[in-house]
C-alpha cells in the first residue's frame, strides 16, 4: 500500500511527513512484513476505531459527514460487526468500506502497517527546496534526483505537434527544472497533447506551475478552501517561469481515462474550465479532495481529506464525478484521436496565419 506520507516516483519517504497530498491510496495491496504477525484482538479494534471516529470529527473536509460516517461505524461496532476480524488488513478494509459507504470520498480510507506507523508530523511541511534539503537525508535526495519524477516522455510526434506524458505531480519545488526543460523543448511545437492516462496524482501546487505555462496573462485558477483553517487560498498562474511559456493560444489537447487521478484530474479539469484545452479519453478516477496521513495508532493511520478545491468557473470540482472528456475515446485510441483532431485544426488555421503573413 502507498501510504501518503509523500509519494515520489517508487520512494517512500517519512521523513517529510505532512506534505498535502493528493495522490490516491493503492489499495487491496499486501503489505511486506518480516516480523512477528500482528493480532488484531479487541483492545486494538477498540482503539482503532475510537481513534479513526475522532480523526474524522477533527479533520475531515465535511463535518457533517465525518459525523455520519462516525455513527455508522458505532452502529456496526455496537452490531458485532467487527468482533470477527483478527487480520490488520481486513480491519482497514472493512473500516474503509464502511466510512467510504456514508462519505463517498475516493481519498478516504484506513490503512495498516505491520511495522509501527510513524507520528504524525510537527511543523510545516517543506514549502521549498531548501526545506526539502534540511529535511530529507542526502541519499535519498539523490536517488529522487536521478528520477524523471513523472515526466516520461517529452517528444515530437511530427514535426509542429508536440507529446507530454506525465505520470504524478510531485512537489512543485522539485518540478521548476524538470517542467522548463520539457516546456523549453516543445515550445517550437504549434500544438501539444498532455498524455495524462496513466497520472497518479499529486500536489495542487504543481499543477499550478505547469498550468502557467499554458496562459499568457495572470489567470485563476482553482481556490482551496482548508477545514482546519477555515481559510480559502486562492490560486493564481505563476508570473515567472524559467522555462518557454507555450502561450494561451496554441492548441492544446489532454488524454484522459480511469487512471488520471487526482491532481491529473485537477490539471485535466482546470484546463478544461477555462477552455484551454480540449479533453479526450474516459472519464477519469473521480476524487479531488487533498489528503494527509493521521496516525491512529502503532499500526494502523488513515488517510483523511481536510480540504477541497473549487473552480471559479464551475464553482465545483470532480469528487465523485471525474472529468467528463470533450470527445469519448477508448483510452488505447485517444491519443491518436488527439493526434488527428490537432492535425486538422493546425490545417484550418494554416490559410488563416498565411492570409496574414
Amino acid at each position: 500500500m502507498k501510504k501518503k506520507w509523500i509519494v515520489i516516483p517508487a520512494l517512500l519517504v517519512p521523513a517529510v511527513a505532512g506534505v498535502l497530498a493528493a495522490t490516491p491510496p493503492e489499495r487491496d495491496m499486501p503489505a511486506q512484513h518480516l516480523g512477528p504477525k500482528v493480532v488484531v484482538d479487541r483492545a486494538l479494534r477498540q482503539q482503532t476505531i475510537d481513534a479513526l471516529v475522532a480523526k474524522l470529527n477533527d479533520h475531515y473536509v465535511f463535518p457533517d459527514k465525518a459525523k455520519a460516517a462516525a455513527a455508522a461505524l458505532r452502529q456496526r461496532q455496537s452490531e458485532g460487526k467487527y468482533d470477527a476480524i483478527t487480520d490488520g488488513g481486513q480491519l482497514a478494509r472493512q473500516l474503509t468500506e464502511d466510512i467510504e459507504r456514508v462519505a463517498h470520498d475516493k481519498h478516504l480510507q484506513v490503512g495498516f502497517e505491520p511495522d509501527q506507523v510513524p507520528p504524525d508530523p510537527v511543523g510545516p511541511p517543506p514549502q521549498s527546496l531548501a526545506d526539502f534539503e534540511r529535511i530529507v537525508p542526502l541519499a535519498v535526495r539523490q536517488q529522487i534526483g536521478a528520477s524523471n519524477l513523472g515526466v516520461e516522455k517529452v517528444d515530437h510526434l511530427s514535426p509542429n505537434i508536440g507529446y507530454l506524458a506525465l505520470s504524478q505531480f510531485p512537489p512543485h519545488f522539485l518540478m521548476a527544472g524538470k517542467y522548463a526543460a520539457a516546456m523549453d523543448r516543445l515550445a517550437d511545437t504549434d500544438g501539444l497533447i498532455v498524455d495524462l492516462r496513466g497520472n497518479g496524482g499529486g500536489f495542487p501546487e504543481t499543477v499550478v506551475l505547469l498550468a502557467s505555462y499554458f496562459v499568457d496573462q495572470r489567470t485563476r485558477l482553482n481556490d482551496m478552501w482548508d477545514r482546519t483553517t477555515n481559510v480559502t487560498k486562492q490560486h493564481w498562474t505563476l508570473d515567472k517561469l524559467d522555462g518557454k511559456r507555450y502561450g494561451g493560444k496554441k492548441p492544446v489537447v489532454i488524454l484522459t481515462g480511469p487512471g488520471t487521478m487526482s491532481a491529473g484530474e485537477d490539471f485535466a479539469y482546470t484546463m478544461q474550465a477555462m477552455k484551454r484545452a480540449t479533453v479526450i479519453g474516459e472519464r477519469t478516477w473521480g476524487g479531488a479532495h487533498p489528503a494527509r496521513p493521521y496516525r491512529l495508532g502503532e499500526h494502523f493511520f488513515a488517510v483523511i481529506p481536510d480540504a477541497r478545491p473549487i473552480n471559479p468557473v464551475t464553482h465545483a470540482d470532480w469528487e465523485g464525478t471525474g472529468v467528463t472528456p470533450d470527445i469519448q475515446a477508448p483510452p488505447d485510441k485517444a491519443l491518436a484521436a488527439a493526434k488527428d483532431l490537432l492535425q486538422r485544426r493546425l490545417r484550418e488555421a494554416a490559410p488563416a496565419v498565411t492570409a496574414q503573413r
